[in-house]
């Protein structure tokens, strides 16, 4: 095959090295949630969770877990200096409000030009829970995506037009995946870079999409 995946830890690193300095920044539930623990040091970015908390921390060290201060999937974190906690209510008027400079999503689907599908995949049995992503891709000033490209069964999550019902439209701006990192623009998908030893031309076989270089 002649390449090899990012890993998830390895992903969460190539997502960490392109948010700059200052930034305020909402990781969402599930592998977007591991860029905490890859922030370059010396970088100062703040991390927002929906649940209310400003100024929270990368994971706490096994046996240090405080279950009373979590991030929205539930999951332990730590609070920096000066971080706070408020109310549900104020943390998506920070949302909708265009406080959040990126919000990191994972997606089910992402369309060529940037529409995103996130929330449900249209499945008699599945549970439908948009939770905040509504309220962070249309309210955060930039919304990247952070996922497999492939689904298990091979299929491509990027897509010439999403199948399932849409987050928000023309939103997503940065796609990182594990075999490349993306743009989405009015023209279509542009390449950011790729794992060594993929060309450009496989990756558009695998995802059914034309590339622009």
């Amino acid at each position: 095959m002649g390449w090899v995946r990012r890993s998830k830890e390895q992903l969460a690193r190539r997502v960490a090295q392109d948010i700059h300095d200052g930034a305020y920044v909402n990781l969402g539930i599930g592998m977007p949630t591991l860029v905490a623990n890859h922030l370059p040091p010396g970088v100062e970015v703040i991390l927002h969770s929906e649940n209310g908390i400003l100024g929270m921390g990368a994971s706490p060290p096994a046996g240090s877990e405080d279950y009373d201060l979590i991030n929205a999937g539930k999951q332990p974190v730590t609070l920096l200096p000066g971080g706070a906690f408020f109310h549900h209510a104020d943390s998506f008027a920070m949302m909708r409000g265009g406080h959040i400079d990126i919000c990191v999503l994972g997606a089910f689907q992402v369309s060529a030009r940037g529409d995103l599908a996130n929330w449900h995949t249209g499945e008699a049995d599945a549970i439908p829970a948009v939770g905040g992503a509504m309220d962070l891709a249309v309210g955060a000033r930039q919304t990247w995506v952070m996922m497999d490209l492939l689904t298990r069964q091979g299929q491509s999550k990027l897509v010439e037009q999403c199948t399932y019902p849409l987050t928000a439209v023309g939103c997503v701006k940065r796609i990182y995946g594990d075999l490349a990192t993306l743009e989405c623009t009015p023209a279509g998908l542009k390449l950011v870079d790729l794992v060594d030893g993929l060309e450009r031309s496989k990756l558009e076989s695998l995802l059914g999409l034309p590339i622009a270089g």
